[in-house]
């Protein structure tokens, strides 16, 4: 894991001490509402609709058990004793008072940790696989590349004040856990015939109001120009991205309206002209980012098959927890688990500061030392021996986290929706909640077999409904809400937008439209093995509508 170095820490203190002050000029008049925004937007303060919103950076999902015990004072503190964790694996709080903000900060400094990049129109958190360095079918750990895109990132003089948000994921697996083709840049690690590392590029995927799925621009870039190439990206969006309309502000709009081959084109003369400058990365300087992430030492535990053996004769929850959330590690006495933040018929990814000290007590018992947070929106404990699974499993029951829903319709991803944003027009929580309480049965929910659905407030899409298998978008019209259904969407390496499927529904109805949905595919399915996003690939949008508006399907 990465740890500050003198100037991190010396730059994050003073950007504490710097947000005081502010705060302390805003809450003393001195600065307006309006002169204020940019500076708290620097720092990751957002004012929702009914109180200022902190957003906390967790760079690629990486957390130590010390700042998920930081993370639950904050919550414990100076919120109403919960925090949300989001899409981009970060942690949102949504009640603390802006006098308590920079004692927030300060906190989080004292950790190694910070608010910076979580908002405005800069380089975000880059997101990464969060199995990286642990599964079984990695190429190699996408988070030395995060890291050193991090580092390069933070305050960038010349990429500070993009035309919008911009936003950077790295996978190191063919499968792709990290959506990638669906962000600004996505960079896929891998290794070429000869054995090298490099990425394959993509540039210009989104979701919002104009969803894209990402152009590939380069097969293959050698792992030394990992900078220059990001560089040459960054400048010619930098140049030529909308500034006049905030809703064409992001490349992906800039991609299809100067065209693939034409962009490419620039980016690759922008390049030319630096691959071989300052930009270059030295062997040296990647390697000694790498060896913040080395692999802990593992040591053998071979009795953990037969542990297991044991205990699923004693506990079916265990057997169906194993099966669910536990998958394979690259050590094959170990095993990496999902813990789950989307218990029935709760608010998916909450969790309390009780439940986030029991996750860091595991980790450091049984994990060593390490948490991720997942772009699902749960958490995620990368290294534990098989043979301590079972008694991982107790302490989760303790606080119960235990639920066995990875991957299955009531792992709902959801944004706060209009609960809390002031951008959203329709709620999301209740909606997750109620879907959840109707497909609660377990024997129900492995019968339907994977089946992700995930749940946006507004067109923004911080849900990531677009590329749900089941999206749900909440719309308003003429001040009622209602929910728009989409199918076949896919945020993996197969990634796909969903399509919408017709008219909007009540919030009273959308429950039923679900399960009319779930119904269909379990109908037309070819057998058991046939998920969900394969059959609708193999039959189509059509026995789907038919079976939720009839008659006027065609209309639809």
């Amino acid at each position: 894991m990465y740890r500050y170095d003198e100037f991190d820490q010396a730059f994050v203190n003073a950007r504490v001490a710097e947000f005081s002050d502010q705060v302390q000029r805003r809450l003393s008049g001195e600065l307006t509402e309006d002169q204020f925004k940019p500076l708290r937007l620097m720092n990751g303060v957002y004012l929702q609709l009914h109180a200022y919103m902190l957003r906390v950076a967790i760079p690629y999902g990486t957390l130590s058990s010390r700042q998920l015990r930081m993370l639950a004072h904050i919550a414990r503190k100076y919120d109403k004793g919960y925090g949300h964790f989001t899409t981009r694996q970060n942690i949102q709080y949504n009640w603390p008072a802006l006098a308590d903000m920079p004692a927030c900060l300060a906190d989080l400094a004292s950790v190694e940790m910070h608010a910076i990049q979580t908002s405005g129109n800069c380089i975000r958190n880059v997101t990464a696989d969060h199995f990286a360095g642990a599964a079984a079918d990695e190429v190699a750990d996408p988070r030395p590349y995060a890291e050193i895109l991090r580092q390069w990132s933070s305050v960038h003089p010349e990429f500070s004040y993009l035309p919008r948000k911009f936003k950077i994921a790295v996978t190191g697996a063919e499968r792709d856990r990290a959506a990638i083709q669906v962000h600004d840049i996505g960079l896929h690690l891998k290794k070429n015939e000869a054995g090298e590392l490099g990425f394959a590029v993509y540039v210009g995927g989104g979701q919002g109001r104009t969803p894209m799925i990402a152009k590939k621009i380069k097969d293959f870039l050698p792992e030394e120009h990992l900078l220059s190439y990001t560089t040459a990206i960054m400048r010619v969006y930098n140049l030529h991205g909308r500034r006049d309309n905030k809703y064409k502000a992001r490349i992906k709009i800039l991609v299809h309206e100067t065209g693939t081959a034409e962009l490419s084109a620039q980016i690759e003369q922008e390049w030319l002209a630096i691959k071989d400058g300052e930009l270059k990365l030295p062997q040296s300087d990647i390697q000694a980012i790498d060896r913040y992430f080395a692999l802990p030492d593992l040591p053998a535990r071979p009795e953990g098959d037969e542990a297991i053996k044991l205990a699923r004769l004693d506990s079916r929850d265990f057997g169906t927890w194993v099966d669910q959330n536990v998958i394979t590690h690259k050590h094959p006495d170990y095993a990496c688990v999902t813990i789950s933040l989307k218990g029935i018929g709760e608010a998916p990814g909450d969790a309390s500061d009780a439940q986030m000290n029991l996750v860091a007590d595991i980790a450091e018992r049984y994990a060593f030392d390490e948490i991720r947070v997942s772009h699902e929106q749960n958490l995620i404990l990368p290294h534990v021996a098989r043979a301590d699974l079972k008694a991982v499993y107790d302490r989760l029951v303790e606080g119960q986290l235990h639920t066995a829903n990875a991957g299955l319709i009531t792992d709902i991803i959801a944004c706060p929706g209009l609960d809390y944003c002031a951008l959203a027009n329709a709620r999301s929580i209740p909606v997750a909640q109620e879907i959840s309480d109707r497909f609660a049965d377990p024997v129900r929910q492995q019968e339907i077999g994977e089946l992700k659905l995930k749940i946006s407030g507004c067109i923004n899409a911080c849900g990531h409904h677009h590329v749900g298998h089941i999206g749900i978008l909440g719309v308003e019209k003429k001040g009622t809400e209602l929910y728009q259904i989409t199918l076949g969407g896919s945020g993996d390496e197969v990634t796909s937008i969903g399509e919408i499927v017709g008219r909007g529904f009540a919030p009273e109805e959308i429950t039923d439209a679900v399960e009319t949905v779930v119904d269909t595919y379990l109908g037309l399915r070819l057998d058991k093995s046939e998920k969900f996003l394969d059959a609708y690939r193999r039959v189509g949008a059509a026995p789907f509508k038919e079976a939720l508006y009839g008659s006027d399907a065609k209309a639809a």
